[in-house]
């Protein structure tokens, strides 16, 4: 990058703000026909609320997107109406991101997704359910219930996405040192070329095809050290390795001391992370057609043969035919010299490897998982209380607080499972405030 130059935004994470839709309240009605003036209760139930759906589809590539808008809310559900008709349930809304994003609870840090195949979802914000009408409650000993439940608040969070592009191989090495090159060599990738550092400040995909395959290789931006502290855009970056199968680690031959070089990019992947580090790598010293890189070639081959694990030789590579692919070769990106060598060492390692297993797919919303009947009750200060419990906080949300038949059920319910006389025993008396959720009543 020359001076001055301003470092262009990476799209590759985001956070965004979502939010369900709301249920539905469900309605008090009455039949009341010309010749039936007193007819029974008839209000019908809310629709449920919509989702928040997060969908990888192949055709993004960049969370660009989500740098325009952030703020996304599934459709609420319709009221109940008369003569027992339920509410519609809201639309979903389903948000596209690219393959391979990985989803995180941004207060809790919690992974939510890994969303690595085309078509894959995960629900992020579950809708709230529609409130019953009041012939819901209609029974034996409660003939005209004049009470109905209020539709319960969507889910609400915020949350990351972080892209980490999905490749078989990741190009590796110092700021110019010619990956950029290499790839539109070898790929229809154009990505932008120039004789300065930091040429690349996206990583960029090529399609590669060997011997009758194919495989897709990332153009990682140059790493300097501290990378894996946050220097220069090493964080960005180094998580776009992670995917990687195999790693392609290009060394200027022309550079002071390429030798160093090699070591200061593997000393900045192992403190980034231990399994980058022990990714299988090939090395190609690059430059081949500069005099002083061909002169130090052998001395630097023997000393990287040293530090590598299972190193051999370029000369041993001459075609398909090849089976033992070698860890050290010898290319010129700018003539082509070694370069398929390069590729069919690529991917002979990459046939060796065993098949990668898919990750599994992590959903949130669960329909038909049973919300936690557990209560607990907290002192918060002298004559408040604090009644915390998944089940006991929507029934609070979904009751009519301007209702009095609803506060005497909800009053009822607090009684019947014993809820009551625990308050009672953790001191709870006549005025006190007792906060459900948002809601602050007055114990009576």
């Amino acid at each position: 990058m020359r001076p001055g130059e301003e470092v262009p935004l990476l799209y590759d994470q985001a956070t965004i703000t979502v939010r369900a839709g709301d249920g539905g309240d469900g309605l008090v009605g009455f039949r009341r026909e010309k010749y039936i003036p007193y007819g029974g209760p008839n209000g019908g139930n809310g629709g449920g609320g919509g989702n928040v759906v997060l969908r990888a589809t192949a055709a993004l590539n960049t969370l660009l997107p989500f740098t325009r808008r952030r703020h996304f809310r599934a459709e609420d559900g319709a009221n109940g109406a008369t003569q027992n008709q339920q509410g519609r349930t809201g639309d979903d809304l389903v948000v596209d991101v690219p393959v391979g994003t990985v989803v995180h609870d941004a207060a809790s840090g919690r992974i939510l997704a890994d969303l690595t195949r085309d078509g894959q979802t995960v629900v992020v914000a579950r809708g709230g359910r529609g409130g019953r009408g009041n012939a819901a409650f209609k029974s034996s000993t409660r003939q005209t219930p004049r009470f109905a439940e209020k539709g319960q608040p969507g889910e609400e969070r915020q949350v990351t996405l972080e892209l980490k592009l999905i490749a078989d191989v990741g190009l590796l090495g110092k700021p110019n040192a010619g990956k950029s090159t290499l790839l539109s060599r070898v790929s229809a990738a154009r990505p932008k070329i120039a004789d300065y550092p930091f040429t690349t400040l996206t990583p960029t995909l090529g399609v590669v095809e060997v011997g009758g395959r194919g495989f897709v290789v990332a153009d990682i931006p140059g790493l300097i050290e501290g990378a894996h502290e946050g220097a220069g855009l090493g964080l960005e970056f180094l998580r776009h390795v992670e995917r990687t199968r195999v790693l392609v680690h290009l060394i200027d031959g022309a550079s002071p001391d390429p030798l160093e070089d090699y070591r200061a990019i593997n000393r900045e992947l192992a403190l980034y992370s231990e399994r980058l580090a022990s990714k299988p790598q090939i090395v190609a010293v690059n430059k081949m057609d500069l005099p002083e890189a061909r002169e130090r070639y052998d001395a630097l081959r023997r000393a990287l043969a040293a530090e590598t694990p299972s190193a051999g030789a370029s000369e041993d590579v001459d075609g398909p035919e090849a089976t033992d692919a070698p860890s050290i070769v010898a290319i010129s990106a700018v003539s082509g010299e070694g370069v398929e060598a390069l590729l069919y060492a690529i991917d002979a390692r990459l046939q060796a490897l065993p098949a990668e297993e898919p990750a599994e797919e992590l959903m949130v919303y669960r329909p038909h998982e049973r919300e936690a009947t557990a209560v607990t009750i907290t002192r918060e200060g002298p004559d408040v209380y604090r009644l915390a419990g998944e089940e006991i906080e929507r029934l609070a949300q979904m009751t009519d607080w301007n209702s009095e038949e609803g506060v005497e059920r909800f009053e009822r319910i607090l009684v019947a499972r014993g809820i009551a006389a625990r308050l009672e025993e953790a001191g709870v008396g006549l005025g006190d405030t007792v906060r459900i959720g948002d809601l602050e009543l007055e114990w009576r």
